[in-house]
Parts: C-alpha cells; sequence; structure tokens
C-alpha cells in the first residue's frame, strides 16, 4: 500500500474558498447599493412661506408664480477656514449674506452653498420647463403649497383658453446667492438667475398669443427656497419668486 503523502500546509478546504468568495460578493454587493444613496430619494419636506411673489401671463418673459429644491443632498461644509475666507466667491465677509450663511451654518453643519447654488440651477430649469408643460405632479415635489397654487392657477387658465406654452433654455449664465436666513430651524436661501430662453403661447389654432419663437430673451429671475433644518429631510422647496430689471 503507497504512504499517503504529507498534507500541505498551503492546501485549502474547499468550503473555505466558497465561503471567501460568497463574502466578497456580498460586500461588493452592499457597497454597490450604499455607495448610490444621495439622501434625495427621502421625500420632500412640505413647507409654505409667506410673501410668494406672483408673476401673471401678461409679463414678457415666462410667468413664474412663486427646492433643491433643491432635490441635491448637502455636502460636508468646510468649517476650518478663516472667518474672512469661509464664504469667500460666495459673499463678502461682515455683510448682511455672509451674517445669514453663518447662522444657517449655526444650525446646519452640513450646508455648503455652493452644493445648495449646483442643485438650485438644476430645480430652477425644472421647475421652468415643468411650468410650462403644464406638469403639477412634477411641481408639487418641487414647489411649497402657496407656490404651486399660483402655479396652477396660471395653468388652469391657459386649458380654460386652450392655450400651449412652448419653453426652451439657450443657457442659464449666472445663479448667484443674494440673500440668507435662518431663525427658528428655518432657512431661506434667495437666489438670483439669469438666463436666456425663449418661449412662445400659442391658441388651439397654432397662432401666437405671447413670446417670440426665434427671439431669446434675457430673463432675470429671483427665487427663494426654504427648508426645515431640524428636518433629516435636505431638501428645498421653492416658496417665492420675482423678477428683477
Amino acid at each position: 500500500m503507497p504512504a499517503l503523502e504529507p498534507e500541505s500546509e498551503y492546501d485549502v478546504d474547499i468550503y473555505t474558498i466558497i465561503f471567501l468568495a460568497l463574502a466578497v460578493f456580498i460586500f461588493l454587493r452592499l457597497r454597490s447599493v450604499l455607495g448610490q444613496r444621495t439622501g434625495s430619494e427621502r421625500p420632500p419636506y412640505d413647507r409654505a412661506a409667506p410673501n410668494v411673489v406672483q408673476r401673471t401671463q401678461d409679463n414678457n418673459v415666462v410667468p413664474m408664480p412663486g427646492a433643491v429644491i433643491d432635490q441635491t443632498p448637502l455636502a460636508p461644509a468646510a468649517d476650518v477656514a478663516p472667518a474672512t475666507d469661509r464664504w469667500k466667491g460666495i459673499a463678502e465677509a461682515g455683510t448682511p449674506l455672509a451674517q445669514g450663511l453663518d447662522a444657517l451654518v449655526a444650525q446646519d453643519s452640513s450646508f455648503d452653498p455652493r452644493h445648495f447654488l449646483s442643485g438650485a440651477r438644476s430645480a430652477y430649469e425644472m421647475i421652468v420647463l415643468a411650468f410650462a408643460n403644464g406638469d403639477r405632479r412634477a411641481l408639487k415635489d418641487l414647489l411649497s403649497s402657496e407656490v404651486y397654487e399660483s402655479f396652477d392657477a396660471v395653468i388652469k387658465d391657459r386649458e380654460k383658453h386652450e392655450q400651449k406654452t412652448e419653453t426652451r433654455f439657450v443657457s442659464i449664465d449666472k445663479a448667484e446667492l443674494v440673500g440668507a436666513e435662518a431663525r427658528d430651524k428655518a432657512a431661506q436661501l434667495t437666489v438670483r438667475f439669469v438666463s436666456q430662453m425663449i418661449s412662445v403661447t400659442r391658441d388651439k389654432t397654432g397662432a401666437i398669443v405671447d413670446g417670440t419663437p426665434d427671439k431669446v430673451a434675457d430673463i432675470t429671475d429671483v427665487w427663494t427656497f426654504a427648508r426645515d433644518t431640524s428636518s433629516r429631510d435636505p431638501n428645498w422647496k421653492l416658496v417665492g419668486t420675482g423678477s428683477a430689471s
């Protein structure tokens, strides 16, 4: 009977290999799922605010009666910068805007104005197009209750007269913070948007009743977004609009 060869110290049990492979597979799956969570999947916080400025269809620009929302999550803020450089490129030190941002960060240390502005640009375009298309479902997720009612009133008026609005963005040239306030866990940020767009409203026969289909209009809108900083929901909603010359 031949002698059995001694078992090598490098021999590995087949079950050990299987369990190791399974563990690696589970780890990679968890990483792929958890790594993609952004926080935007949370339902938006419904917060109505006063002083909503309603714009009508008599305007020369897209009527915008009434956050981000910013639907984009907030990124950690860098608290290590000196106070004089904290809002460099966003607000000058000692100004009401800088003081408002300081108050907001005191309530929510994760706030990053640059990240907010990036989301606000996206929300601005989404809201303008949803309003032009009469997309009420999209608007409900992005507007406060009062602002939504204002938008809905204009949409109903278009439907009553069987009119349709066509809007196309050419560019969004600027989105800058012009106001910030944080009080009693309620934060508000006001943004000035400078954009170029083409907008025209037609009746049921296709005749133009407002706007010009081949003319690019320079638009300046001033919008205010709000959120409850005590809420885990990071989303902002549009609570007020206005225009600037």
